[in-house]
């Protein structure tokens, strides 16, 4: 994780610091998903696959805004924003 951690912070590219946070992402949910078993409280589960969730639509926001430099906004209507600035 150490590793992972070093490639966010010092990746070459944008893409290398999102997979890297993406990876780590995944790794916790991994280790909420050990802790819950070996503890033995199943509601860590729903926490994990919470967890999971909001790091992959967030990779794929962060991705997005980067391709597109917007979040949905077609032309027109950031014209139309900017217009009224």
């Amino acid at each position: 994780m150490v590793l992972t951690l070093f490639r966010a912070i010092a990746g070459p590219s944008l893409f290398d610091r999102v997979l890297s946070a993406n990876s780590f992402g995944t790794k916790i949910v991994l280790l909420i998903g050990l802790l819950g078993f070996l503890t033995g409280r199943p509601d860590f589960l729903d926490i994990a696959l919470l967890y999971a969730l909001v790091n992959f639509v967030g990779t794929i926001a962060i991705l997005k805004f980067f391709r597109y430099r917007n979040l949905g906004l077609s032309s027109d209507e950031i014209a139309s924003r900017e217009d009224t600035q």
